[in-house]
């Protein structure tokens, strides 16, 4: 259930909460974006009230969204999901729609996949997610469906990742399958 452009915009107490929020974890954690400058970040996510409406979704669903770096072609920031494990808000569903109707009985309400559109952002793909463990260790107690290579999913499968015993691993399951410790983490170009 898509969220109308109407309702993609925060109230000015909202945005400036946010930013404040934004700004504190971009300061406390300096070394996911050594380089970059928190007022140039600031000018463009004030530029893209969209954007601040997903990051406020991210917030909001307990991702914690940081800068992890910026795109030097196109000069847009990036920001993944920096929770230390997998959003609270946003476990225990299948990683997408096919995998949620193929279900018989006990189906979630929403998938990954669903849940991330709605709030206008990706999915973090497997590269992203070892991009995202190079900054800090996530993921140690739940898992974070990523997402899945065409071939793979054609076949019915889906990966997530997680941290254990101090190493990155990248899982498959059924596309279908959701669990209470497994969400998603996203990410969004500003």
């Amino acid at each position: 259930m898509k969220a109308s452009a109407s309702k993609k915009n925060l109230s000015s107490e909202q945005t400036e909460a946010l930013l404040k929020k934004l700004q504190a974890r971009f300061e406390e954690y300096i070394n996911r974006h050594k380089g970059l400058d928190w007022a140039k970040v600031k000018v463009r996510l004030a530029a893209n009230p969209e954007k601040l409406w997903s990051l406020h979704e991210m917030e909001k669903t307990g991702g914690e969204p940081d800068v992890v770096g910026q795109d030097k072609k196109t000069g847009e920031y990036i920001f993944f999901d920096c929770s230390p494990e997998s959003p609270d808000g946003r476990t225990s569903v299948c990683y997408d729609r096919e995998g949620l109707e193929s279900r018989k009985e006990h189906k979630p309400k929403t998938s990954a996949m669903d849940m991330a559109a709605d709030m206008g952002i990706e999915m973090l793909t497997e590269e992203q997610y070892r991009e995202l463990q190079k900054l800090g260790n996530f993921d140690r107690k739940s898992s974070s469906w990523v997402q899945a290579p065409a071939g793979i999913r054609k076949l019915g499968g889906a990966l997530f990742g997680d941290r254990r015993y101090g190493q990155v691993f990248i899982y498959h399951n059924g596309a279908q399958s959701y669990y209470s410790g497994r969400g998603f983490r996203g990410s969004l170009r500003v």
